[in-house]
Formats: structure tokens, C-alpha cells, sequence
């Protein structure tokens, strides 16, 4: 990114002259302490000095511009900004690359007009300025995404509704999220970051059509957007395009991203579907930097450190994940209902795990499997409701049918895992292209028939069909459909 601030050139374009009076504890004792940090690269630890600072001298321009420096590169940009604003207002009105660090957030964000606007101040204010040539890099970038300088503000706004969305997003109420980020994405038609929410909102959903058209729109404007590309690598995993996965894998690989949030999201999403030496590589340098993060992103590093043999750093991983937030003692990522082999399994395989494991006895195992952080389609929980005789949501017809659907293969004392798979496989590929799920008991012993045949067993239609008390004709009917679905 030829826009990136500088650090190196921001922290030395203004020094400090003061000594620190040696055990008096005032701001630039704090604020010496901060630098220390910052350049041991200990971000958390220099934004917790810098801030003790700014509480201390809160009118000191030079403490409050290394605060919202080191908040931006923390990726809290609009906290950064609200700093800049003070600095511009009332500690120092003649600090003009306040403005391009403003700008610099304001990209970051995507409010790409209130970015346009700041950058131009700065180059009115400082036509032969430091930054002079960065901020001409961050206009010509701005200028390609066809920002103009009179399109409207409104960031305040946009960020309240953005951050309202992501905690709907967060806690699964899918249709207020969907509705509220409409209302974002029609108010302003570019910023990125609500298109990728409503996409995500729409997947878990379960309607993948939309889903992909919100994916599709950000990809067409903005090909390299990191994070719509890091949903895409979701939604292939999920629809079991192995192939895809590994093509898209490799590529995001080979991305050197810059901006903390970035090495989150690839680390969190290669830990997702799998790729945990990917993921280990970037949770783990940012965790060598100094990132404290949350107790998701000590999940994903538990998780990719276990599976590619860091045991050490999975254990210290899980620690903080429990000291952080104790409900999550017993959802450990390697705890996870999963067959032997690989841990990244496709969904008709979860559901077998999960469907198998309450019915021999381990709903633990299930109950680990619902609390643990790895992101699940409604009508995944809503079959895990159904397994765990929970309270069901509105909207779960189609779990529920999947559901007895594989309860009758118990009661036809149906033992091989590899059967339910296959089951499970067919009707939730029947439910993805939104097919009427009816008659539950045919689609069963149509199941069976294709896995019998496919064992090589001489299994008949007409003993199929008196096992499963149907006739004959209408599991060829089903046997039809059910092949379409056996992909």
C-alpha cells in the first residue's frame, strides 16, 4: 500500500527537547515508557504508556499524536481519528499532518470520501509538507476508486451502524444485521466492508445465492479486497470445493499484508478451513509483536498451533482463551467433534459426527463442539438443536426433517458411519438448492440403496423398499432424485 503512514519518518519528524526528571512520574516519564515499548514492538503495552501519557498532559500535541499513531496501527482507526481531531481543534491547530494521518484512517475504514477530503486539506495546508509525497500516493489511489471531494460525511454515522451490524452479525440475529447493513451499503454504495457483512449474514443464512452476489459485487470493484477473499475461502470450504480451496489457499498464502487486521483475518480464516500452518504463521508473528488479542483470537491460535505440533503455544494459547472468558474451559479446538485424520471435515461429515456422537452417548462432545468458536450455518446449530433436544429457532423445517430422516436409519439399525454420511450429504445438497424436503422415510431408503450398490451388495429395490415400508415405485422416484444430489 504506497499510502501507508511512515511510522519510522512520523516518529522522528517532531523530537521532544524536555529531560525526564529522573522518579517523578509526569507525562513524558509515561510517554518515554511508550517509545520504549513501541519500538520493542510491543504495540499493547506502548498504547497502555502513551495513554497513561495523555491522561497526565492531555493537551501535550506530541503525546497525543504518538497515542493515535500507535491506536492506528493497533487498527483502531476511528479512536486514532478522534485523537487527531483534538489535536486540530484545541492542542495544536498548526499540526497539518494531522490530516493525513486522519486521511490515512479514514482509507483504512473505507470511507474513502472523508479520506479525499482530509488528504486535500493536508496539501492546502502543506503544499511542500513532509508528507508531501505519501499523500499524493494515498489522492492518485483515491482517485482511481473515483472519490470526488463534494460527495458527502456522514462517517460518524456509518461507523455507529457499522459496529451496531457487526454485533448483530456476532451474536446470530441474521435478519437485523441483513436489514441494518441494506441500509448501510444503499447510503453508501462503496464501503466494502458492509457488502462483505451482508454476505456473511446471508451464508449463515443458508441462502448462498445472495451471499455470493454481495461477495461478487465487492470482487468486481475491488479485486484484492483481503477480506471478501478470505470469505470466498470460507464459503468453498463449506460447499466442499476442495479444489478451489487449495487454489485459493495458495494464493492468499502469498500475501504479505501490512495492517494487523489483515494478518488476523488470513490467520483466523486459514485456521478455519484447515490450513493451520498458514494460520500458525501469521496468529503467531502477531502474537511475537506484542498483539493481545481476544479470546477468538486465542482460540485460532490454540487451534493452529495444536495442529501443526506447537503444543507449547497451544497450551499458553488455551490459557489466555480461559483467562479471558472462563465459559470457554471445555470447548478446546482439538475437542471439537471430528472423525480420525484431517480436522478440516466437509459438513455432511459433521453433521454424521455430530448425529453418531449423541446417539452413542457423547453429547458432550456435541455440546463442545456448539460452543466452540468455529463459525456454523443456521442449519447446522439448528441440527444441533434438534440432536440436543434443544428449544428450536423459527425456520429450522429443514434440520428438522434431516434430522428424522437419520434417526430412521437408526431405527433400521443402520450401522456404518459411511451410510449417514452419504445420507446426510444428499439431502443437505437437496436443502442447498432449495428443494422441497418431503417424505423423509423415501429419501432414506433411497439413500440406502445408493450406498448398498455402491458397497457392491446385492441389495434389490423391492427389499429396500419392504425394509423401509414403501413401495417399489416410489424409491425409484426418490432413487432419481437422490442421485442428483450424490455429487
Amino acid at each position: 500500500m504506497k499510502w501507508r503512514i511512515d511510522v519510522g519518518k512520523q516518529m522522528t519528524e517532531r523530537k521532544r527537547k524536555a529531560e525526564v526528571v529522573p522518579f517523578f512520574q509526569d507525562g513524558q516519564y509515561f510517554y518515554k515508557k511508550g517509545l520504549k515499548a513501541y519500538h520493542e514492538k510491543n504495540l499493547e503495552r506502548a498504547g497502555k504508556w502513551m495513554q497513561r501519557a495523555a491522561d497526565l498532559e492531555p493537551n501535550d500535541p506530541e503525546i497525543l499524536s504518538q497515542l493515535a499513531m500507535i491506536l492506528s496501527e493497533l487498527g483502531q482507526y476511528k479512536e486514532s481519528n478522534d485523537i487527531y481531531a483534538v489535536i486540530i481543534e484545541t492542542a495544536d491547530p498548526e499540526m497539518s499532518e494531522c490530516h493525513y494521518f486522519m486521511a490515512n484512517n479514514f482509507a483504512h475504514l473505507g470511507l474513502f470520501h472523508e479520506a479525499y477530503k482530509c488528504a486535500m486539506m493536508y496539501s492546502d495546508k502543506e503544499p511542500d509538507g513532509d508528507f508531501l509525497e505519501e499523500n499524493e500516493d494515498l489522492l492518485d489511489l483515491l482517485s482511481i476508486e473515483g472519490i470526488e471531494e463534494d460527495m458527502g460525511g456522514g462517517s460518524d454515522e456509518l461507523i455507529l451502524k457499522q459496529d451496531a451490524a457487526k454485533s448483530l452479525l456476532e451474536n446470530g440475529n441474521f435478519e437485523e444485521a441483513i436489514e441494518l447493513l441494506e441500509e448501510i451499503v444503499r447510503d453508501f454504495p462503496e464501503f466494502w466492508s458492509a457488502y462483505n457483512n451482508l454476505s456473511l449474514a446471508h451464508f449463515y443464512k443458508g441462502n448462498v445465492k445472495a451471499a455470493k452476489k454481495y461477495l461478487d459485487t465487492v470482487l468486481t470493484k475491488s479485486p484484492g479486497n483481503l477480506h471478501a477473499l478470505c470469505n470466498l475461502l470460507v464459503f468453498y470450504y463449506y460447499e466442499r470445493q476442495d479444489n478451489k480451496v487449495l487454489e485459493l489457499s495458495k494464493r492468499l498464502g502469498s500475501i504479505y499484508p501490512i495492517l494487523i487486521e489483515h494478518r488476523y483475518k488470513l490467520g483466523a480464516t486459514f485456521a478455519l478451513v484447515g490450513q493451520y500452518a498458514l494460520a500458525y504463521r501469521w496468529l503467531r508473528s502477531l502474537q511475537r509483536q506484542g498483539f493481545d488479542g481476544d479470546d477468538t483470537f486465542y482460540y485460532w491460535l490454540a487451534s493452529a498451533a495444536y495442529y501443526t505440533g506447537n503444543q507449547n503455544t497451544a497450551d499458553y494459547a488455551w490459557q489466555r482463551v480461559v483467562e479471558i472468558n472462563p465459559s470457554k474451559a471445555e470447548t478446546q479446538p482439538w475437542k471439537e467433534v471430528k472423525g480420525k485424520g484431517s480436522p478440516a471435515m466437509l459438513l455432511e461429515e459433521r453433521f454424521a459426527a455430530i448425529f453418531l456422537a449423541a446417539e452413542t452417548g457423547r453429547k458432550e462432545d456435541v455440546l463442545s463442539y456448539q460452543e466452540a468458536e468455529r463459525p456454523k450455518t443456521s442449519i447446522e446449530r439448528a441440527f444441533i438443536d434438534y440432536v440436543l433436544q434443544q428449544k428450536q429457532e423459527q425456520g429450522t423445517e429443514e434440520a428438522a426433517f434431516i434430522y428424522f430422516a437419520a434417526r430412521l436409519f437408526v431405527n433400521k439399525s443402520v450401522k456404518e458411519s459411511a451410510a449417514y454420511i452419504k445420507l446426510f450429504r444428499i439431502l443437505l445438497s437437496a436443502a442447498e438448492n432449495s428443494h422441497s424436503l418431503k417424505n423423509y422415510t423415501a429419501w432414506s431408503a433411497a439413500a440406502y440403496y445408493l450406498y448398498e450398490t455402491a458397497q457392491g451388495r446385492k441389495a434389490t429395490k423391492l427389499s429396500i423398499a419392504e425394509k423401509f415400508g414403501i413401495s417399489s415405485a416410489t424409491l425409484a422416484k426418490y432413487q432419481k432424485l437422490a442421485e442428483e444430489y450424490d455429487q
